[in-house]
């Protein structure tokens, strides 16, 4: 289903763009995955942050002297060992250390699933995310990264918590792709119209949305491997607010860095940015409403077939009017059962446009 998803993900805007509608992963929505909130301060970012043996050891319940002993270089950068760790998470558990081994868990899982890179390493970027206790903007910032530089590089591999992000797409399926879940291909999700999108889900709704972070008009996202920024505003119909046209460009602008070829310094000023952290709420965003523009959607099709989707549409798109000729009249029972489900599926379609 990923390596589905991942064909929709749009560069320019930096979101899944469909036929007639996009996705947006949020920070809203991987807080509530997560059960993590989005702390308001500068995230991690791996400027001049160095592995600590006695904040690691105060972190685990473990001796100092065993963290400092242990601490390895692997690929030119510092870690654990996962065969190290999950050996004193078992002796943790024999002698009822419940504490130490439920963090050495947990660190184990920052390592190798939310925030992989060796394979039976945690490295000194799991490590410092795992103290700060604030992984949540990181993990979006590696989801966006990882895909973007995987689209324009047209190969490697995403290296990102895909689960999470896995279980991000699925929230937004209708309940009846997810009891076929291994039958869904790109012609099935291109299939899909708005109306059976799940667009909305109060559990991660907090109130306010963060909007953007300091000079930028976006939000500046910092992952382990480079930044990108993420664009709210398509994120709107997620939210239940309403969309009336197309975005202005200005808060759809592009940035994408890698740590190793940073020369504009934009990762200082990612986290600079996130300093002053701007947030929005109803009061800014108006009353919830499931009212889309026909404007924004129109918008969203030509970026659609400008871009050139993988798979050709099998379906109407819902802001388009076919040309309707008068039918003759239907000359048995199963042909005026068949009109009527096909009426009806015009009538739900008329009712998303308008």
């Amino acid at each position: 289903m990923l390596k589905t998803l991942v064909q929709f993900y749009d560069p320019r805007y930096h979101c899944f763009t469909f036929p007639d509608y996009q996705l947006v992963p949020t920070l809203e929505e991987y807080s509530y995955l997560m059960g993590r909130p989005v702390l308001e301060e500068v995230p991690f970012s791996g400027l001049k942050e160095t592995l600590i043996a006695s904040a690691i050891a105060k972190a685990l319940d473990l001796k100092t002297s065993e963290i400092a002993a242990s601490i390895t270089p692997k690929a030119k950068i510092q870690g654990l060992t996962s065969k190290f760790l999950l050996s004193k998470a078992y002796t943790c558990a024999s002698t009822n250390q419940t504490h130490a081994f439920e963090s050495i868990l947990a660190l184990v899982i920052y390592g190798l699933v939310l925030f992989p890179n060796i394979n039976g390493f945690v490295d000194a970027n799991g490590i410092q995310i795992f103290l700060t206790k604030n992984p949540v903007s990181t993990l979006l910032a590696d989801t966006y990264h990882s895909i973007h530089h995987k689209t324009m590089k047209q190969d490697g591999t995403i290296l990102c918590c895909a689960p999470l992000l896995y279980k991000w797409y699925t929230m937004h399926l209708p309940q009846s792709y997810l009891s076929k879940e291994k039958g869904i291909c790109s012609e099935k999700i291109m299939a899909l119209t708005p109306a059976e999108i799940v667009w909305y889900i109060p559990a991660y709704d907090f109130g306010t949305i963060i909007d953007s972070c300091g000079e930028f008009n976006n939000v500046p996202l910092i992952g382990v491997h480079g930044g990108i920024n993420y664009n709210p505003i398509l994120a709107r119909c997620q939210f239940k607010y309403p969309v009336e046209g197309k975005p202005r460009d200005i808060v759809l602008e592009r940035v994408f860095y890698h740590n190793h070829d940073d020369n504009q310094g934009m990762r200082q000023r990612f986290a600079e940015a996130w300093k002053t952290i701007h947030k929005k709420d109803n009061n800014q965003l108006g009353k919830k409403s499931d009212f889309v523009h026909e404007a924004y959607t129109q918008w969203i099709i030509d970026r659609a077939m400008s871009y050139g989707l993988p798979y050709t549409l099998p379906r109407l798109l819902t802001s388009t009017t076919p040309e309707i000729p008068l039918p003759l009249l239907p000359q048995t029972k199963e042909e005026y059962q068949r009109r009527l489900h096909e009426a009806n599926r015009e009538s739900a379609g008329w009712k998303v446009k308008y």
